[in-house]
C-alpha cells in the first residue's frame, strides 16, 4: 500500500510554516518555561480539538488545523521554538544537515518536545530511515496523543512494512481526531478491506 501523502501536510513545507508562525504566535512565552508544550497551547489545544472533530466540512476544518499545527510548535521554551524555526529554515533551504543536527540539539534539550520528535521522524523517513523514523514517531505520538499527522504517518510507515492491523489502529486514531485530514478515510477503507474484509 502506498503511503498517504497529503498536499496540506507534505514535510518539510509543513514543518517551515508551522514553525515559522511561532514568531507571531501570542502571548510572548517565557525564555524558562518547561520545554514540552506552552501552557497557553496546551489550552487552545483543548479547546481547537473539540472544534476540528465537529468541524462538519474541509472548509470549515483547514482553519482549524492550520491552528492546531501552530500551537503543536509552541514548547514553552523561546529557546527551543527558535531553534525550531531556524531548523524549519534550514529544511526549507534545502539544508536538510544543519536541520537534522538543529533538531538533535532540540531532543538532546527538550526530550520531553513532541513536535521535535515528530519532524526527526519524518525527515528520517524522507531520507528512507524508515526504523528510525518509527521509533521518533512513537516517540512523537506517546508524548502527544493528539497528533493526528504522526499517527497518520507512522500507519503509513508501518503499512509499507506489513503490519497493517497496528496501520489501521493509528490511521483510525489519526482519523478520530482529524476527520477531515485529506485523503484519510479513503485510506481507513481501504486498508480495513486488506485487514478485516469486505463487511457483509
Amino acid at each position: 500500500m502506498a503511503r498517504l501523502k497529503c498536499p496540506r501536510y507534505n514535510p518539510p513545507m509543513r514543518f517551515f510554516v508551522a514553525a515559522a508562525a511561532l514568531v507571531f504566535a501570542s502571548p510572548v512565552l517565557a525564555a524558562n518555561a518547561p520545554p514540552q508544550l506552552a501552557p497557553y497551547a496546551a489550552r487552545q489545544l483543548d479547546k481547537l480539538m473539540p472544534r476540528l472533530a465537529k468541524a462538519g466540512s474541509p472548509e470549515a476544518a483547514k482553519p482549524i488545523e492550520s491552528q492546531i499545527l501552530v500551537l503543536f510548535n509552541q514548547s514553552g521554551s523561546a529557546s527551543i521554538d527558535l531553534l525550531m524555526v531556524r531548523a524549519a529554515a534550514a529544511a526549507h533551504g534545502g539544508d536538510n544537515a544543519t536541520a537534522a543536527k538543529l533538531l538533535e540539539s532540540i531532543t538532546d534539550i527538550a526530550p520531553g518536545f513532541a513536535e521535535a520528535w515528530h519532524v526527526r521522524g519524518m525527515m528520517a523517513a524522507d531520507a528512507d530511515d524508515d526504523k528510525t523514523a518509527i521509533v521518533y514517531l512513537n516517540r512523537a505520538i506517546t508524548l502527544n496523543p493528539r497528533q493526528f499527522q504522526a499517527y497518520a504517518d507512522l500507519a503509513g510507515i508501518l503499512a509499507e512494512y506489513g503490519d497493517k492491523k497496528q496501520a489501521l489502529q493509528y490511521y483510525r486514531k489519526a482519523l478520530a481526531l482529524d476527520p477531515y485530514y485529506d485523503g484519510l478515510d479513503k485510506q481507513v477503507q481501504q486498508l480495513a478491506r486488506q485487514v478485516e474484509g469486505e463487511k457483509i
